[in-house]
């Protein structure tokens, strides 16, 4: 489709081309023209020079004629007053009558360029072109008359002293014979006339040159449309066509991600849209990956409490003593408690990653949404949580979503306040950072957290908890829900081991400049 409309916005050259030969007939109007006020001005000389005279002598219009020489293929005739001729310029070149000055055969240049294909085609579309013409418009005017005229009305006009034209088909030719008849005064008298004659051979020469040359023209520009199209077919429509035909196989299954697309070290537009199929094809491979590895979790993570209550239930059934049922249901209880808590987080898990991408985020403030969580923890908690908050950037403007981000926070504080020994406090800084960013470092005096788990507990369904930090119900997707929105914000987070004994979250949010 690309290639058909380039090779039409290509083929735009040839308007003028072929403008210019449907309207040659304008120059064949102005050449004829020419021609006839070239005779004319060759009658009126002869004219001039005869007006001396009353009457005409033949001898004096033969020494003029003569003296005149020769004046092309114009053929000079001079008539007295009565109509007789008297003069005439082809009895003094015996030689050349008019049918042999104008070639009662073409020359052999105008033959072959008339034979030629190319002139045939030209020929045969303005032929179309005057009869749809004639058909519209049958009494067209044109520049001179097609009828047999005799050249004796010209005459007739002349000796009444008017101007007299007219022509009449040239004998075993194509082209007409114009004739233009001029009186010869003395005074106020009609002494004679001056009647020349010329054939239109040379303005049709004229034409078939014109017409030919116009017709290369469009040859040319045929060709070198079609050697752009075949151009822009090889390095801009193929190569489309291939990204498209990968880009389709990949949608319809029918082939894996591919590493590299063709044309990724093009650098051109055709680069660039490779390059960002690439980027999205490993977007989505990431994404399939991602996809993958959370229903193989979750899938994991399922097993545990159902296999437990299939048990519990199994037991249960079995129990006599009232005890051991009664034992059998508080673990399937349990069991049940722990199951939904998994539900309820992976559900929430799942709604966050799409939420942060699609709810509209407005600029908030970093420090005030944790001096807010501080409160509340403080209030649910009691005397059980002793949380020291300094916030050194006021305001701390992130663009970031108010309730997302209040999630973050919960989520890393309820993380340390479940692994904090009683009667320790809980860190929380808030501080500018290198890079235009504001950290949020949350640190508590807990077991702190083994090298190698230090980037596994933003895992989904991770963790790690010593004997020390107790037993409180928990799911492994706190950290991770937090590290997906964080990461939805352009920020980061990671954890480290405090010097003294404990472990930091730092949280790092691009600051929001202000206009």
């Amino acid at each position: 489709m690309i290639a058909r409309r380039l090779f039409a916005f290509n083929l735009l050259v040839l308007f003028l081309p072929a403008a210019a030969i449907l309207y040659l007939d304008v120059y064949e109007t102005r050449l004829l023209g020419e021609q006839e006020r070239s005779m004319v001005q060759h009658g009126r000389l002869v004219a001039a020079a005869l007006s001396d005279r009353d009457p005409i002598d033949a001898a004096a219009a033969t020494e003029f004629l003569t003296r005149l020489g020769e004046s092309g293929d114009a053929r000079l005739r001079v008539y007295d007053a009565r109509g007789v001729l008297i003069a005439d310029s082809n009895r003094l070149r015996p030689s050349r009558d008019e049918a042999a000055s104008t070639e009662k055969s073409y020359p052999a240049t105008i033959s072959r360029i008339r034979g030629r294909v190319l002139y045939k085609i030209g020929a045969w579309i303005v032929s179309v072109r005057q009869r749809i013409i004639d058909f519209v418009r049958p009494a067209r005017a044109r520049g001179v008359s097609e009828g047999e005229a005799q050249p004796a009305r010209a005459l007739h006009t002349a000796l009444a002293g008017g101007y007299g034209s007219t022509t009449r088909p040239t004998p075993g030719q194509r082209s007409v014979t114009l004739f233009s008849a001029v009186p010869v005064r003395h005074g106020e008298d009609i002494t004679g006339a001056v009647l020349v004659s010329q054939t239109t051979f040379r303005a049709l020469q004229a034409l078939y040159a014109v017409r030919l040359r116009i017709f290369e023209i469009i040859l040319a520009s045929v060709v070198a449309a079609a050697a752009l199209t075949i151009l822009a077919a090889a390095t801009v429509v193929r190569p489309l066509g291939h990204l498209r035909r990968e880009a389709l196989a990949l949608a319809e299954r029918r082939a894996r991600l591919p590493g590299e697309f063709a044309g990724v070290d093009r650098r051109d537009e055709i680069g660039d849209l490779a390059r960002s199929l690439r980027e999205l094809t490993e977007r989505l491979d990431e994404h399939i990956a991602a996809v993958e590895q959370f229903a193989a979790d979750v899938s994991h993570e399922f097993k545990n409490p159902l296999a437990s209550i299939r048990s519990a239930c199994e037991m249960a059934a079995q129990a006599e003593a009232p005890e051991d049922r009664d034992r059998f249901l508080r673990m399937l209880t349990g069991d049940v408690d722990r199951l939904e808590r998994l539900v309820s987080g992976v559900r929430q898990l799942a709604l966050v990653d799409r939420q942060v991408e699609q709810e509209p985020s407005t600029v908030v403030d970093a420090g005030e949404l944790l001096a807010q969580v501080v409160d509340g923890l403080r209030r649910a908690h009691g005397d059980r949580a002793t949380i020291a908050v300094r916030i050194g950037v006021k305001p701390a403007p992130v663009r970031a979503t108010a309730d997302h981000l209040v999630q973050v926070f919960e989520n890393v504080l309820a993380n340390a306040l479940s692994f904090a020994p009683p009667a320790s406090a809980i860190d929380v800084r808030l501080d500018s950072h290198a890079g235009g960013l504001c950290r949020v470092a949350i640190c508590d005096r807990g077991p702190g957290i083994p090298a190698a788990h230090l980037d596994r507990i933003f895992e989904r369904f991770f963790s790690y908890r010593p004997a020390s930090a107790g037993d409180r119900p928990h799911t492994g997707l706190g950290l991770s829900i937090a590290r997906t929105i964080v990461h939805g914000y352009g920020g980061t987070i990671v954890a480290e081991n405090r010097e003294g004994g404990g472990a930091c979250v730092l949280i790092d949010l691009p600051l929001q400049l202000q206009v």
